[in-house]
């Protein structure tokens, strides 16, 4: 692995695809690799409907950002994703955010390692690979390891696939991460999630305006065992989960463009002062922090005193969307303590998260 000091000043940029690319996810990425110091797009790849066409006609009347598109892309014709040679051969590594049954995710975004195209994927599908790392940059940047594991068990030289987690989980994870060393023990949690989680609008998902929806499909199961894997420790080549604390979640669907929303209860064997909590989560630092990672907010987590805070419009955006933040940390009647967590879903929680795991994998050498 290569010195984490690395500099990228006299470096040209890679070249990336963004697979999955006429989506609500995919056009995040677009937005956020536009003028990247790293990194370059070089291609836009999605299915076999959309491949042929420029890339303003394939998502004419469907682009769901509040920026215009790319003038770097607008014109450039729609790749086949599932024409992995073609796409090989204009870039150095892809971003893949594709909406496809999960056995079809897991055979593209093999093909694309196996032809030493590593690849950052924003689905869950290779989440459960236990030698394939799902990373929170800040957390548990240390699982990269397993990389070449991985690359044995593929037999390639440069191909791998490395993942973002679920993205309601990082409206929470944070919080709880430094808090660890006290013994935390119980978890209950209750996510207040973003239709923009299900790549919808208003425009285009009318039946949510004044609505909740108390069912998202996977999402419970994805919020009680992701921390548990995050957490866990790098042992013969492979990710072993932890097995504490004990999570237990509901995931609701309310009417808030983007933004998940935590209300999170917790308890300690070792019960720390709620001062002890406020400043573990003030001194929180991470590897892109030290590292000063484009995308890495300067502020991992920021704690807010107000009574009312964190709120969705006011707050999801902090740090350009990539930092987390939370409010209302209190004392409970039945768990320790309780507070409220916030994160931006289709930033820190998808596009946003994935270009910062790429980020840490380019200075650490994983990506050339």
């Amino acid at each position: 692995m290569a010195n984490t000091a690395t500099t990228t000043n006299t470096r040209e940029k890679l070249k990336c695809v963004v697979i999955g690319a006429t989506g609500m996810v995919g056009q995040r990425f677009l937005t956020l690799l536009e003028n990247h110091p790293y990194f370059e797009v070089t291609g836009v790849a999605a299915s076999a409907r959309s491949a042929g066409r420029p890339y303003e006609e394939a998502v004419e009347g469907r682009w769901k950002m509040q920026t215009p598109i790319p003038a770097a892309v607008r014109s450039m014709t729609v790749l086949d994703a599932a024409e992995v040679d073609k796409v090989a051969a204009v870039c150095d590594f892809v971003f893949c955010a594709v909406d496809m049954k999960k056995e079809e995710i897991l055979a593209l975004e093999e093909s694309y390692a196996k032809a030493e195209v590593p690849v950052i994927s924003n689905n869950s599908a290779n989440r459960w690979q236990s030698d394939v790392p799902m990373v929170i940059p800040e957390i548990n940047a240390e699982h990269l390891a397993v990389i070449e594991h991985q690359r044995r068990r593929l037999g390639t030289t440069r191909g791998f696939i490395a993942v973002k987690p679920n993205c309601s989980i990082q409206s929470y994870v944070p919080m709880l991460t430094p808090l660890r060393k006290y013994g935390l023990r119980e978890v209950l949690v209750t996510t207040y999630q973003a239709i923009s989680g299900a790549g919808k609008t208003f425009d285009t998902w009318p039946e949510m305006v004044d609505n909740v929806i108390p069912y998202i499909g996977g999402e419970e199961e994805k919020s009680e065992r992701e921390p548990l894997k995050i957490w866990g420790s790098v042992r013969n080549g492979v990710i072993v989960p932890t097995k504490t604390p004990l999570v237990t979640s509901q995931c609701i669907r309310v009417p808030v463009s983007d933004g998940h929303t935590a209300a999170v209860f917790m308890s300690f064997d070792n019960t720390p002062p709620k001062e002890t909590i406020l400043e573990e989560w003030r001194s929180f630092r991470g590897l892109p922090q030290m590292l000063d990672l484009p995308s890495a907010p300067k502020q991992f987590i920021t704690y807010f005193e107000e009574d009312n805070r964190p709120q969705t419009r006011l707050d999801r955006d902090l740090w350009g969307g990539m930092g987390v933040s939370c409010g209302r940390l209190r004392t409970d009647t039945m768990f320790d303590y309780k507070f409220v967590g916030l994160s931006h879903n289709t930033l820190r929680g998808a596009a946003g998260g994935g270009v910062l795991i790429a980020e840490l994998l380019y200075r650490q050498g994983y990506l050339k």
